[in-house]
């Protein structure tokens, strides 16, 4: 598995108890289990949900699935 699809999986697992949809910043890292301390690792590759969350634009909201969530973060980041 890749480090994309590796990291786009752990944090689709992350948010599976997420209420959808979450509409601002603040309820997005609200929902992962350990807030912005959450991490995502694949090999040498380690992302906070924090670190994540700025990847992030304001139109990006609302999210309506954990999967658009993932899409959006490992489409923008550079892993």
């Amino acid at each position: 598995m890749s480090v994309k699809d590796d990291i786009h999986t752990q944090i689709t697992g992350a948010l599976k108890g997420a209420d959808f949809p979450i509409n601002t910043p603040e309820k997005l890292l609200n929902a992962f289990p350990e807030g912005a301390k959450t991490t995502c690792r694949s090999g040498d590759v380690e992302v906070t949900a924090g670190e994540a969350g700025k990847l992030l634009k304001p139109d990006d909201f609302p999210f309506n699935s954990a999967k658009e969530v993932a899409d959006t973060i490992v489409n923008r980041a550079n892993f």
